[in-house]
């Protein structure tokens, strides 16, 4: 490992949070880092021994900021934020959503406006390097007092509390710490308020959103060619003169990509006076569909990647004369970009499932279920059930989580994000996305080598190529639930998509050229 990352000095972008939390980059408090840090603990400690009321500080919390705490019990108050706002139910988010949380965190803290001392940020980052990694319950959080619930959780493993994941094996957070022969944390003022006010459990889950939404894109577009090319469909509506009256860059993108699958193919050439005028839409909008999507996982990738690089605790210590009370915690930002995306990813998957089903229709020379002794066999037609219930359940997690608030702190905190919400229903989305992508692929790899002995274009047919190393062509019924798996692996862990990407570089392709805003 060569590449260094500066908490909280350095730009800090989705690839590098998700190489941090790979174990890929070794993120950093540099001497300047500490010096500001300590700077912003020491006015901390200045408006404690001055007795000057601040928030947090020497308040209770939410609707009790109005109750003052004596100087003596401002650490006590710290440790108390933990545990009382512990109150999350539910499974435990995945380690890597805990673990982007956790880096997500020290950077926020370490830039040096929150009042947290350079040892608490220090054992955050012991946590990281070493993999110990907290238990969080998923639900609870309103996505706007901060993620107050499941940051909660995240720290009290600081102070000996909670449970954390080491190695696969799930442990009391205290038998952790003395296997390292670690103390707890002792608190100061201010940070346990620091440690959970903010949005890192919306952010981490819109990190993951925007890799996850990302992979999928790139593998509509080549899914997509290959149900075309199945379907003897044209190549005309990717034209790029007809994409530059309507210049929206994600069309243009996924147009561009389109016209560089489909070259050279020999199946593409047989059929150009075939007298058929117009594709279905699912087809022929292929650009209009997957690019409007494409735009919405723009708009989450910008808006994520200002999250990542800023302080979004209260109160803010500029000096231990000047301090704001605000609401930099407050989720709505990302609530809404969070559930625009789901809409968007809910449509690929809706626009996939129609190209299914056309698969099995019968037309323009593919057999009906795309199997030649149907009625004793069912064929592929049960898996579109499935690519069916997938998108009808997408539809019914669009509902935005946004829209709705509801009132907490005894109404002192009277309008909430809900970006919590947003973020848990966009990764349910993706998971059922990539179920139906996987289903389509199968379908189209099927469905193409009915064209035999026609040959797609060199890209596609490494992409079939490639699905045939796991699932065979189907000559009769069997169980397709787990050639479904199989393939949604390969879409999961991204290989499918890297796999393609690296072969069309080898033949001098770049897929994605002239438009790099639109890479990871």
């Amino acid at each position: 490992m060569d590449k260094v990352f500066n908490y909280g000095a350095d730009h800090l972008s989705v690839d590098t949070v998700l190489a941090l939390a790979a174990g890929k980059c070794k993120g950093i408090l540099n001497a300047e880092i500490i010096r500001k840090i300590k700077k912003s603990q020491q006015d901390v400690s200045a408006i404690v021994e001055n007795d000057r009321t601040v928030y947090g500080i020497n308040t209770g919390f939410g609707i009790l900021s109005n109750t003052k705490i004596s100087e003596e019990d401002t650490a006590t108050l710290q440790y108390k934020i933990l545990q009382s706002h512990s109150v999350g139910v539910g499974d435990p988010i995945p380690a890597e959503i805990a673990k982007i949380m956790l880096i997500t965190k020290v950077h926020a803290l370490a830039k040096g406006f929150s009042g947290v001392r350079s040892e608490t940020l220090e054992r955050i980052a012991w946590h990281i390097e070493n993999d110990v990694i907290p238990v969080v319950p998923e639900k609870g959080s309103v996505g706007a007092s901060g993620d107050l619930a499941p940051l909660s959780h995240l720290f009290l493993p600081l102070i000996g509390l909670g449970e954390v994941i080491y190695k696969g094996t799930r442990y009391k957070a205290q038998e952790l710490l003395n296997r390292f022969s670690l103390q707890p944390v002792q608190l100061g003022p201010k940070e346990g308020l620091a440690l959970i006010n903010g949005t890192q459990f919306i952010l981490a889950y819109a990190v993951k959103a925007v890799q996850r939404m990302h992979n999928c894109l790139e593998a509509a577009d080549i899914i997509g060619a290959m149900s075309l090319e199945a379907l003897t469909g044209t190549k005309a509506p990717f034209d790029e003169r007809l994409h530059e009256l309507r210049p929206y860059n994600g069309n243009k993108l996924v147009a561009q990509r389109l016209r560089l699958l489909l070259h050279d193919s020999a199946i593409m050439q047989s059929h150009v006076d075939c007298g058929r005028v117009q594709d279905p839409y699912s087809l022929r909008c292929m650009p209009q569909v997957h690019g409007a999507s494409r735009n919405a996982w723009l708009h989450l990738k910008e808006l994520t990647e200002t999250e990542l690089d800023s302080v979004t605790d209260n109160p803010i210590i500029f000096s231990a004369d000047d301090t704001i009370s605000g609401g930099n915690f407050h989720g709505q930002p990302l609530a809404l970009p969070l559930d625009y995306a789901c809409f968007a990813a809910a449509e690929i998957g809706n626009i996939s499932d129609r190209r299914c089903y056309l698969l099995l229709e019968g037309k323009w020379g593919l057999p009906m279920l795309l199997m030649k002794d149907v009625g004793l066999n069912s064929g592929f037609m049960i898996p579109q059930y499935t690519t069916a219930a997938l998108v009808t359940e997408n539809k019914t997690l669009c509902f935005p989580a946004s829209a709705d608030s509801i009132p907490t702190s005894l109404g002192q905190e009277d309008h909430v994000s809900m970006g919590s919400i947003s973020g848990r229903k966009l990764s349910r989305v993706l998971d059922n996305l990539e179920f139906i992508l996987a289903i389509e692929l199968m379908s189209a790899c099927q469905a193409i080598e009915f064209r035999r002995p026609l040959k797609s274009s060199e890209i596609l047919e490494f992409a079939h190529d490639h699905v045939r190393h796991s699932v065979s062509f189907a000559e009769e019924d069997r169980i397709f639930a787990e050639d479904i798996k199989k393939i949604t692996d390969i879409i999961k862990d991204f290989s499918f998509v890297e796999k393609v990407d690296e072969f069309a570089k080898a033949k001098g392709v770049q897929l994605n050229r002239d438009f790099e805003g639109f890479r990871l």
